[in-house]
């Protein structure tokens, strides 16, 4: 069971938590993963950046985690209460080990011996999301979802029946209920459509840990944990004979840089990649184009924060390949239509261009997967967009 950040905002929220943990636990060995309670991490990065902009991330990693510790403290007590036994770990207490690198590392092992213990002694295991132990002892954090993958990555090394992700929705929708209310909740999604709805906006399950959920076959529940209402399950629902769309989804503040007439040379496409990979740009998508025989037009979408950071970087690269002419766009949107084999689904695709066309959108570029189809379009055509999709692909309340 992994309870997210509103799941546990207020003393009242534990005690919430805990109740549903000792309903699973009459039945069930149970290990829960926390997250810090409300938005506690937001806290303590701001009053970082109170005290330096450029805290080290050695630091950063110590007091980020702290709000994870604050979490099973209470959740263990709120669980003592209901006279369950429960213990509470850091990330490092049960053996998770990372690699070195602070504020995004990854998981190397999961030794998990004290968990092992504490089931195999009926106790109930929490544990602190998002941290592990780097090799060399350091206090790593798991950067963005890291609660979200902690809680899979135990569940693969303890070979989980079940993992169970509460947050504050129903489950995983159409679209954002938040946003669109006559969208309807999805029962089942396969793990590849929930990976591909999490890597293009969703936020109810990391990328990261949809990925360790389908390589381990991991049934995964999202529910709701201010209600008993059952969620979305994402398992594997095996071939579909007749693709079509599951849900959509949507990222704003995207940055479109397109550098234009580029000389063709072998060389000079992986500088530029390499450049912004290295720098730490999240390239969302990027374009090879030719623009005449012996030029190339290279285009890139990044998010719109690391507008900056692009520049920045590409500044030496472009003075040294004598690039004189770039375009850039700093109201760009992302839309993706999701569902198994839509990707090779030509008639999707043509019901996709016929929407938009009638609904005078014009798109910047699209993209294609097996999974997915992705626009790229202007902030000011989004709403209509979505609007348009979800009444063609009947993914609302009729």
């Amino acid at each position: 069971m992994k309870f997210g950040g509103t799941s546990l905002a207020t003393p009242h929220h534990v005690i919430n938590a805990a109740q549903k943990v000792a309903q699973i636990s009459k039945k069930h060995d149970t290990v829960v993963v926390v997250s810090a309670m409300g938005h506690t991490t937001d806290r303590l990065f701001s009053m970082s950046r109170e005290i330096t902009p450029t805290p080290k991330a050695r630091e950063m990693d110590m007091l980020l985690t702290a709000g994870e510790r604050i979490s099973v403290a209470l959740l263990s007590m709120a669980l003592d209460d209901l006279h369950l036994e429960a213990v509470s770990y850091t990330g490092s207490q049960v053996g998770i080990i990372t690699d070195t690198r602070h504020t995004d590392a990854r998981i190397l092992d999961i030794r998990g011996d004290r968990i092992k213990k504490a089931l195999s002694e009926n106790k109930i295991a929490v544990v602190c999301g998002f941290q592990g132990v780097s090799l060399e002892k350091e206090i790593t954090t798991l950067g963005r979802g890291g609660s979200d993958t902690t809680a899979l990555a135990l569940s693969a090394a303890l070979n989980a029946e079940k993992c169970l992700i509460y947050t504050d929705v129903d489950g995983v929708f159409t679209e954002d209920p938040n946003i669109y209310p006559e969208v309807k909740k999805i029962s089942t999604l396969s793990y590849g459509e929930m990976l591909e709805l999490s890597s293009h906006g969703v936020q109810v399950l990391h990328p990261r840990a949809s990925s360790i959920a389908a390589r381990y076959n991991i049934p995964v529940e999202i529910r709701n944990s201010f209600n008993n209402r059952s969620g979305t399950l994402i398992t594997d629902l095996g071939d579909i004979e007749h693709p079509k769309p599951r849900a959509l989804t949507h990222c704003t503040e995207l940055y479109l840089i397109t550098l234009l007439e580029v000389t063709r040379r072998t060389h000079h496409l992986s500088q530029i990649v390499t450049e912004l990979v290295n720098g730490g740009v999240h390239i969302k998508f990027f374009s090879h184009g030719i623009s005449e025989a012996k030029k190339f037009d290279l285009s890139f979408i990044t998010p719109l924060e690391e507008k900056d950071l692009v520049n920045s970087l590409l500044k030496k690269v472009i003075k040294k390949l004598r690039i004189n002419n770039i375009r850039e766009e700093c109201d760009i949107c992302s839309l993706s239509v999701v569902g198994r084999g839509i990707g090779s689904a030509n008639k999707v695709l043509a019901d996709i261009f016929t929407t938009l066309s009638r609904n005078r959108v014009h798109i910047e570029i699209v993209t294609t997967s097996e999974l997915s189809i992705t626009i790229f379009l202007k902030g000011k055509y989004l709403q209509r967009s979505i609007s348009a999709l979800l009444n063609k692909f009947k993914l609302v309340k009729q």
